[in-house]
């Protein structure tokens, strides 16, 4: 099993906004330099706790200073923004990487940027399925380009200069282009079965319950027997809620207090999503009430935290629950603490994860398309 890194992220407000990007960027070249494999970087535009308005820009901004890690978008919200420009950006960013990103793409979950947006009330599926299929044709293609949509149209052909370089778009670094990954968030999900047919890869979301974060695999194995790929476990990422400290009473008095770094992100979801009456998705058994829906509830059956010797109990208990899969993303937060929190992460390569893959060993699953 792989480490990976995966940050929203979330501060409290009223935080300096300089301070937290640089706690957002130092916790990426820490993750680099302590070996994680990957790290995706969240975007919101309307949100002074999600603080990150382009996780493009955030990638940029780190890509010389780090060495071997993956830098991945998670996500960028495709009905946001116009496709070409994306096309463009993300090419630029993989060639700034050469190689080392990653592009990962969603619908955009944060109510206020569609309203913002001016999407709020139209099909955000239907946009981000052709706002993906105009970008890939972009850059499969050749100018001038001529792109026919229901949202969006494309063309270069009345003003392409071509030995001028006009009206010629940049292609990706990675060929065909950067691998393609999609957050999951709802159980059973026919988007990770869309997404897989088309050969892209799933990261199921930190605040699922064990139970349902199970159901991602079944639908993955459908959708790559759909499309001719061989579902491996080794493209399956889990992002999860951990803290790790010398002992395990630090760590829960950190990591479970409601008022600490852990429980405002759960308050701060929790919030969000009942506004608009989603907790249910927070919920281990459909049939408790929403009311049992808290943040004390959240922070004891979400996080996994202690010292090392049991967050490996943990993480072997949660592996046993949902299967196999290929990478673990140690979810970033706020840096209550700046000393706990780099201490939390360095354990988590140097200690934690040694032992984790001491125990499962070197096998997976791998489910046949045949």
């Amino acid at each position: 099993m792989k480490l990976g890194f995966f940050t929203m992220p979330l501060h409290p407000p009223g935080r300096d906004y300089t301070q937290t990007l640089k706690e957002d960027r130092e916790a990426v070249l820490l993750a680099d330099r302590l070996g994680y494999c990957e790290a995706f970087i969240g975007e919101h535009v309307t949100d002074v706790c999600e603080s990150i308005p382009s996780c493009l820009t955030f990638i940029a901004s780190v890509a010389r200073d780090t060495q071997q890690i993956k830098l991945g978008s998670g996500t960028v919200n495709l009905p946001n923004g116009h496709p070409a420009q994306i096309a463009a950006d993300v090419a630029m960013v993989d060639h700034m990487l050469e190689g080392r990103f990653l592009f990962g793409i969603g619908p955009g979950g944060l109510r206020s940027d569609q309203e913002a947006f001016g999407n709020l009330e139209l099909d955000r599926n239907a946009m981000f399925l052709e706002s993906i299929n105009h970008i890939l044709a972009l850059w499969a293609g050749d100018a001038p380009y001529n792109l026919k949509g229901q949202f969006w149209n494309i063309s270069t052909e009345k003003t392409l200069i071509r030995e001028a370089g006009q009206g010629v778009m940049v292609k990706p670094y990675q060929k065909p282009h950067p691998p393609i990954v999609v957050s999951v968030v709802v159980p059973h999900s026919k988007g990770v079965q869309a997404a897989a047919a088309r050969g892209w890869t799933p990261i199921t979301a930190n605040f699922l319950q064990p139970v349902w974060a199970a159901t991602h695999w079944p639908m993955y194995v459908k959708g790559c027997e759909q499309g001719g790929y061989q579902a491996d476990t080794a493209d399956w990422r889990v992002c999860q809620r951990i803290f790790v400290a010398e002992d395990d009473a630090t760590a829960r008095r950190y990591a479970r207090e409601r008022d600490g770094a852990y429980g405002f992100y759960y308050w701060n979801l929790l919030t969000k999503r009942r506004s608009r009456g989603q907790a249910d998705i927070y919920k281990h058994d459909l049939q408790m009430p929403d009311t049992a829906v808290t943040v004390e509830y959240l922070l004891d059956r979400l996080v996994l935290c202690g010292g090392v010797n049991s967050v490996v109990d943990q993480i072997l208990a949660f592996r046993e629950t949902i299967g196999d899969f290929g990478t673990l993303l140690y979810a970033g937060h706020d840096w209550a603490d700046t000393r706990l929190a780099r201490r939390s992460m360095e354990l988590m390569a140097e200690k934690v994860m040694p032992a984790v893959n001491a125990a499962i060993g070197n096998t997976g699953r791998i489910a046949s398309t045949g």
